[in-house]
């Protein structure tokens, strides 16, 4: 292509020369770096070995993976102890077998898989973490004039074909001389034989040969090299036979002579020649390409290398996180009291219980308007009846600061996930934000709301399009309002008014609402009511509201409200430490104007300071399928 054509781009030179083509075969991912390479001089593209997946005979549900071709430059008995390492080390699970079962007919690497492992996800853990895929480094690098120089692809072609020139045209002069020397001695024999009766007396009548020599070099105008030839000519020569072939091999040599010196003389035919030089090279030693140039893989990202699996997350009402893999809880005969998700531990419960996938997210909000993100196999993994591990040791939480709401999301980063996230902090404030603005975690955190110094984050929703809000403060006020009243705002945002407050006031719950149930709302002294939904007629945002309870000296502070059912459990806590466990189906449904009944009894300066949801027991067996009932608070 540059012998037709010298104006070629490196885009199309690119269309020829697709990339290098390695001994070991194996597969380049992409053509970015090959592109880079071309035009720079500098670059390096990703090898990746050849892989395929077979069912091991004789085990169900087990596979293997089976290696064929391996990276250029890399080792395969290195390779081999690379992997078994890795496993021995429990970087990688999954794995039962590594052996190499290479012979004559090629190398075969053997992986062999534990039973139900997914082949996928281990490869993209041994791509992450062997010699499995490697980047190969390319520098085009060459002596110009007796100086190194990085060349592009074209500049070096265009050297090598200079090159080729300087060959050809020496190789061509070369070839002329010793044509042209041999035209000499033809020219001379030639003479001879033209003139054989006077050469054979001058010869006979010379005293030696030195004496013959110079009289043929007098008589016929010969040169010493031709003289010497027809002296050393043997007689046989002389026959008709021989003085034929001679003429006709001066008439030849004489042609040969007129094309070396023609292409010496055009540039074109000394193309040409290189052109064809170039194609019989193919032609002789081309074969089939042995390393197959892919598409661009994706980067391999820690999700890629966990399986996929639905894990229980709990969260404690005193801020502890696991997960347990669902399969643990295996399903029961009805009427089962289930098993202990975690230990009852002395002020602590399980306030939330997520069923989420592993490569899911968690997003945890804090109190100062910052965002953390987790994946869920990033959380810690904990026995069955522990807490976990604190929260805020797995976020870089500032002084003072503390985790406000979590919320898990499925599928985020994806655009057809158009949802919200609606945050509200405790002097009245909300905001909505597309989860769209929170697809790019960072380890320190992002912020998510900017709030005034003494305001805080209370909590946060997913929001879905057509939910209403409910807001409640801590002297009773309460607004409930649709969620379109909310623009979308950017992630920085301050938000806007949510529920006018009174001077001393402050939010002290916040409800989505989500079905036709109850509201229930509970005061320090341990008073409370659940009211209809209904009771709560919806309004704009950024109004005083409505009364939902009286913060009288009988009632005190409201602590919080949440939306509950009968099959519902709320556990209230008191200043004291003191626990109460309190099922919803024993608090009766009554309207919104009244005062409240009591639901618990308090001691003296004793009050209620927090309240919580109980997550729902799960209704499961234990791994020995032994029934456990789970100990009552008191």
């Amino acid at each position: 292509a540059m012998v037709d054509n010298v104006n070629i781009t490196v885009s199309e030179l690119i269309t020829v020369i697709t990339g290098p083509d390695f001994p070991t075969g194996a597969f380049i991912c992409g053509r970015a770096g090959i592109r880079e390479a071309y035009e720079t001089g500098r670059g390096s593209v990703l090898m990746r070995s050849r892989t395929h997946v077979e069912d091991i005979k004789g085990s169900a549900n087990r596979e293997a993976i089976i290696i064929t071709e391996i990276p250029y430059q890399q080792n395969k008995a290195t390779l081999v102890v690379k992997i078994a390492q890795l496993v021995k080390d429990k970087r990688i699970q999954g794995i039962s077998e590594v052996r190499d079962e290479s012979d004559r007919q090629g190398l075969r690497i053997v992986i062999e898989l534990k039973k139900d492992e997914i082949a996928d996800v281990i490869l993209n853990q041994l791509f992450k973490m062997s010699p499995l895929q490697r980047s190969f480094g390319i520098i085009f690098l060459a002596i110009v004039n007796n100086k190194p120089e990085v060349l592009n692809i074209k500049q070096i072609l265009e050297h090598f074909i200079l090159h080729r020139k300087v060959i050809v045209y020496r190789r061509t002069a070369f070839e002329l001389r010793k044509a042209e020397e041999k035209a000499h001695l033809l020219e001379g024999l030639k003479i001879a034989i033209s003139n054989l009766d006077d050469v054979v007396e001058l010869i006979r009548a010379s005293k030696n040969p030195a004496e013959a020599k110079a009289e043929l070099i007098s008589r016929f105008d010969l040169s010493e090299i031709q003289a010497q030839s027809i002296l050393d000519m043997r007689l046989q020569r002389l026959t008709g036979l021989e003085r034929d072939k001679i003429i006709r091999d001066y008439e030849e040599i004489m042609a040969v002579i007129a094309k070396l010196r023609e292409i010496l003389g055009d540039e074109k035919l000394v193309m040409k020649i290189i052109r064809d030089e170039f194609v019989e090279i193919k032609e002789t030693y081309g074969d089939e390409r042995r390393t197959e140039i892919i598409d661009a893989v994706d980067e391999i990202l820690p999700e890629d290398m966990i399986t996929q699996e639905d894990m229980a997350v709990t969260v404690t009402h005193t801020g502890y996180i696991k997960r347990n893999p669902v399969s643990i809880y295996r399903s029961q005969r009805r009427g089962g009291k289930g098993v202990v998700g975690v230990k009852n531990i002395e002020e602590d419960f399980v306030s939330n219980l997520f069923v989420a996938s592993t490569h899911d997210t968690f997003l945890f909000f804090t109190s100062l308007g910052k965002v953390f993100w987790r994946k869920v196999y990033q959380l810690p993994l904990a026995g069955r009846t522990a807490r976990g591990k604190a929260i805020v040791n797995l976020l870089e939480l500032s002084e003072g600061e503390k985790v406000a709401a979590i919320l898990p999301v499925v599928d985020l980063g994806k655009e057809e996930n158009n949802n919200t996230i609606l945050m509200v902090t405790k002097l009245g404030r909300v905001k909505k934000t597309s989860l769209q603005e929170f697809v790019k975690p960072l380890k320190r955190g992002k912020k998510a709301l900017t709030i005034n110094e003494d305001d805080e984050i209370i909590s946060a929703h997913i929001m879905k399009g057509d939910d209403t809000v409910f807001l409640l403060s801590k002297n009773g006020s309460s607004i409930h309002f649709h969620e379109d009243d909310v623009r979308c705002m950017g992630r920085t945002a301050a938000g806007v008014r949510g529920i006018r407050l009174k001077e001393g006031d402050e939010v002290v719950g916040s409800i989505v609402i989500d079905s036709d149930s109850s509201i229930l709302t509970v005061t320090a002294n341990g008073y409370g009511k659940r009211s209809p939904v209904g009771d709560y007629r919806i309004q704009r945002r950024g109004g005083l509201g409505i009364m939902a309870i009286k913060s009288s000296d009988r009632n005190g502070k409201v602590v919080g409200a949440m939306q509950v059912e009968d099959e519902s459990e709320v556990m209230l806590i008191a200043n004291s430490g003191k626990m109460i466990r309190m099922p919803m189906g024993n608090v009766r449904v009554i309207g919104r104007t009244t005062q409240g009944v009591g639901l618990i009894k308090l001691a003296e300066n004793e009050q209620v300071v927090a309240m919580d949801i109980v997550a729902p027991d799960d209704d499961s067996e234990d791994e020995n399928g032994e029934e456990v009932e789970q100990k009552a608070d008191e």
